[in-house]
């Protein structure tokens, strides 16, 4: 945004403002006390506590400066450079102290500086300054205002601005390419893509040419919805209208025909932007590594690493912590843990997802004591776990048996300052109540209930199946039937678990009024729902009844899982089961 400022100050010949340079010549006049002369000095102005001396010197010179407004504007205009919003509205108010009128560049400052520390309210009072004072708020003051609402994702009210601009006449307060490029980025934020393309159509018709930022930006945000035909179909729009692509482009499209799996086809459009002598770049290469390792296509991913370095284009961590993913997923540790050691020898590569995903992998294969040894070398490579870190560990504990050092942990994550999110909370409660600790369970939900935390309808399900699993058949209905009093609604999870429940206590019954149920809630029951009554129905002899609901579940375009498959064929041995229904579920299965 900033340097999308920088060219529209530049043409309205104010270029000092956000200019390219990271070192500026700022003017700074200055009075000799015995000569009475004006002597115009310029001085290097290359970071913040030099500008903040400038700035000083300035207001405090003896005898006073002239009180021109430009080199104080300056001076603010490059901490917003250096992005030191906070330091600039203390200085501001010290000018206007020492009479410093502020003219329309320093009140747009003003307002941006507001927009960065999320105080969009201030931004509104200094645009109201503008007619107390007599000044004009020009594009650039719109556009830094509508900038601000959308950097805090308030796009309605970034609109209603907008649309006061066009209410606003012919002249300078007519949007230009960066104020519609702006809203459309905010559009695209809050997922509104046919606003986006909306407005780009609007561009053209207020006689304003959209250029590659304004395309690339809704671009990507197809591509990020997947919505690849509307996406390709903007980018030959783009191209007709003589806007050449460019990285940003190609990246954007590479990345979305990659989440869709269509490997040929990002292939192709690799060559074409090479072929158009745009030459691909880390990210470009990052999206194809990381996408082909989450489909565990590693070997593929290493071919791609391997041309990366072919072309000089060094792999970063995003490169190596993908790759270290695929192995994971595929359960290939050794290879995983080469990966983390060719970054540990790199040096600085390796940082906390780094630790997290070889951590997670060793959980996963059940290998706690190298997870472990992960965690403490953490301490080593001065990296400092997260939550997702202990969270991980913890799990892997909990799902090995080994409950108690898990409590530890969980005890060390809150003793270091570390908060356990909803997720961490979960995990702890899942392990208790599946190593016998329900107790204990029910003990930390009821502390977390004292303390208002915002507790998931994750958190009662894996209490509600701990109480199934420990017999405790009352509660289990109790809590489930307190979930609306909590301001939860019970999902599909909660049913199958509730269903389940009841089957395995002979309750078929209410099971099957609760599946009844279901549709009225808003939920519908899915495969595993089907399956789990079908099986509880088998299990209490209610072949009749079972039969009835296979049937349902086909018609509804699920099938059967291994396990119910197993009972309707032993069903099938004892002449207890159409055939013909047999048939139909294995050309379902």
């Amino acid at each position: 945004m900033l340097k999308m400022m920088g060219k529209a100050f530049g043409r309205r010949g104010m270029p000092f403002l956000y200019s390219t340079p990271l070192v500026v010549v700022v003017v700074v006049a200055s009075f000799h006390s015995q000569s009475k002369a004006t002597k115009s000095s310029r001085l290097k102005v290359s970071n913040v506590e030099d500008a903040l001396k400038v700035f000083h010197q300035m207001l405090h010179s003896r005898p006073p400066l002239p009180s021109s407004v430009i080199p104080f504007t300056q001076i603010l205009g490059q901490l917003v450079k250096f992005k030191h919003y906070s330091a600039v509205i203390p200085l501001f108010k010290q000018m206007l102290l020492s009479g410093i009128a502020p003219n329309h560049y320093t009140l747009s400052i003003i307002i941006n500086c507001y927009s960065h520390l999320n105080q969009m309210g201030f931004s509104l009072s200094v645009f109201a300054q503008f007619f107390k004072l007599g000044l004009q708020p020009d594009v650039f003051t719109f556009t830094t205002l509508i900038n601000g609402f959308v950097l805090h994702n308030q796009v309605p009210e970034a609109a209603r601005i907008f649309t006061k601009m066009l209410q606003a006449g012919a002249g300078h307060c007519q949007p230009n390419v960066f104020t519609f490029t702006t809203l459309i980025k905010g559009f695209c934020k809050m997922g509104n893509n046919s606003a986006a393309i909306q407005l780009l159509g609007k561009m053209e018709e207020r006689g304003c040419q959209p250029d590659i930022v304004s395309y690339n930006t809704i671009i990507d945000s197809l591509c990020k919805d997947t919505l690849i035909d509307e996406a390709f179909n903007l980018f030959s729009e783009m191209i007709s209208r003589g806007i050449a692509p460019d990285l940003v482009t190609y990246n954007s499209l590479i990345h979305g025909v990659c989440k869709l799996g269509h490997w040929k086809q990002a292939t192709r459009l690799l060559n074409e932007m090479v072929s158009k002598g745009i030459f691909p770049n880390v990210v470009t290469f990052n999206v194809l590594v990381d996408t082909l390792c989450k489909e565990g296509m590693v070997v593929e991913a290493k071919t791609v690493v391997q041309m990366m370095i072919q072309r000089h284009i060094e792999p970063d961590t995003v490169t190596y912590n993908s790759l270290m993913y695929g192995y994971c997923l595929r359960g290939e540790m050794d290879e995983a843990r080469q990966v983390f050691d060719l970054m540990i020898s790199k040096g600085s590569m390796v940082d906390v997802w780094s630790c997290n995903i070889l951590i997670n992998g060793y959980c996963k294969g059940k290998m706690i004591d190298q997870a472990n040894k992960i965690f403490k070398e953490m301490h080593r490579l001065e990296l400092v776990p997260n939550a997702v870190t202990y969270t991980t560990l913890i799990d892997g504990l909990c799902k090995a048996g080994r409950i108690q050092e898990a409590e530890e942990l969980f005890s060390e994550m809150q003793g270091c300052g570390r908060l356990p999110n909803v997720q961490t909370y979960a995990v702890i409660l899942d392990g208790l109540c599946n190593n016998q600790q329900l107790s204990t369970a029910i003990e930390l939900l009821r502390e977390l209930e004292a303390r208002k935390l915002e507790l998931n309808i994750v958190i009662y399900n894996i209490i509600i199946e701990g109480l199934w699993k420990a017999g405790e058949v009352q509660s289990a209905k109790d809590l489930f039937c307190a979930l609306s009093s909590k301001g939860l609604q019970p999902d599909v999870w909660a049913y199958n678990i509730m269903i389940g429940g009841l089957c395995h206590h002979g309750l078929i019954i209410e099971a099957e009024k609760l599946l009844r149920e279901m549709g009225g809630k808003g939920c519908s029951p899915d495969g595993c729902t089907y399956n789990t009554i079908i099986r509880g129905f088998i299990n209490n002899k209610e072949t009749s009844r079972a039969t009835r609901l296979i049937q349902e579940m086909l018609e509804k375009g699920f099938s059967a899982d291994a396990s119910t498959m197993e009972l309707i064929v032993d069903l099938l041995s004892k002449d207890t089961v159409d055939p013909g229904l047999l048939a139909l579920l294995k050309d379902s299965a």
